[in-house]
């Protein structure tokens, strides 16, 4: 997986004080091109992906390239993928998280995701020939995705629950989702397919995220999750002077200052993926000054080795969990590359068409 554009500057094979975050990934990648949670941690597509984006970002050519070939390799007949839910995982004890196999779903936000990761090694290598074999994994992924939608515009979180009791629709999730869709849409322009019909869908879901709060969480109040707070500003479904309001609005809920963004309010507990996330939501909304502090702030919450911890648990000043989730290295990589332009993709998550 090597560019081929002479225009396009290939990034550096390693970047301090990313190191230690890389090493991370790479030690976690199976044979298979699978990148789990942690060793003998669950597997899904989104985090997955995110680590292949991260391991481009840092030159890893080769094992970017095998977590591509294991999507597709993946990917069920009926474009999506049983990702397994780490969230639900119980604790082994007190500081560490069990190592057992949670329940997996053929989840909505998970599936359409695979766009933003292929768009990125695109936009990263300037190289059509290196997409274009994962074109039809990202076309099937989105209109099993576009098959869940409502009529309103949300999107069913996994075809398991799509028109039973189940059925909800997660508000950050599909806010991920608005932002796959235009990914997958540049893609679909890129090889010579237009798809009208994805371009009305996420019309429509821009729409029920901006106007319809009441279709969304509809079975369990999410509004506590930092995530329900900045991803439909980091998707890109909320801009201008909403996001900003609503940034602003959530700031002293969600951030510990010089400690970083809370994973639940109510909760003492600042984890790096979401405080990176909203580093990349704040240089999205101009506000890159602000981004480099709390980016800054997670210097605090790495090992000796350079690899970042889950999260710390500030009422009690401790590491907590005890545990160093790849996911979480591939954030920090991602909103470096966000707030210091490392690479040619450093504009893909925080910028939107």
């Amino acid at each position: 997986m090597s560019p081929t554009s002479a225009t396009r500057r290939a990034p550096p094979r390693r970047r301090d004080p990313l190191t230690g975050a890389v090493l991370c990934i790479l030690e976690a990648q199976q044979a298979d091109g699978a990148i789990p949670w942690f060793d003998a941690g669950p597997w899904d597509p989104w985090n997955h992906g995110e680590c292949v984006m991260a391991l481009a970002v840092a030159g890893e050519w080769d094992a970017a390239r095998r977590g591509l070939d294991l999507l597709v390799a993946r990917q069920g007949d009926d474009g999506g993928w049983l990702g397994e839910y780490g969230n639900m995982l119980p604790m082994a004890d007190r500081l560490h998280m069990a190592r057992l196999r949670p329940p997996a779903f053929r989840d909505s936000n998970f599936a359409a995701y695979c766009a933003v990761v292929v768009w990125h090694s695109y936009v990263l290598t300037g190289d059509v020939a290196h997409v274009r074999p994962y074109w039809p994994m990202v076309r099937d992924a989105t209109n099993f995705v576009l098959a869940l939608q409502h009529e309103a515009g949300d999107i069913s979180w996994s075809a398991e629950a799509h028109g039973t009791s189940a059925d909800d629709a997660v508000r950050a999730g599909c806010a991920s989702i608005y932002k796959s869709l235009e990914c997958a849409l540049a893609l679909a322009e890129l090889m010579g397919e237009p798809q009208p019909r994805w371009r009305k869908a996420r019309c429509r879901l821009g729409q029920a995220l901006r106007e319809r709060p009441e279709r969304f969480d509809r079975t369990a109040d999410r509004s506590g999750f930092a995530m329900d707070w900045y991803y439909p500003m980091l998707g890109g479904a909320l801009g201008g002077p909403a996001a900003l309001a609503r940034l602003d609005a959530g700031w002293s809920r969600f951030v510990e200052p010089g400690v970083g963004c809370r994973c639940v309010a109510d909760q003492p507990w600042a984890t790096v993926a979401e405080t990176c996330e909203l580093v990349m939501t704040l240089v999205a909304l101009g506000r890159p000054g602000q981004a480099a502090e709390l980016l800054t702030w997670q210097d605090a919450h790495r090992g000796d080795d350079g690899v970042y911890w889950m999260g710390w648990q500030f009422a009690e000043a401790i590491i907590w969990p005890e545990e160093r989730p790849t996911w979480t290295q591939a954030a920090a990589i991602l909103a470096h590359d966000a707030v210091y332009d490392l690479t040619p993709a450093s504009r893909v998550l925080v910028s939107h068409g």
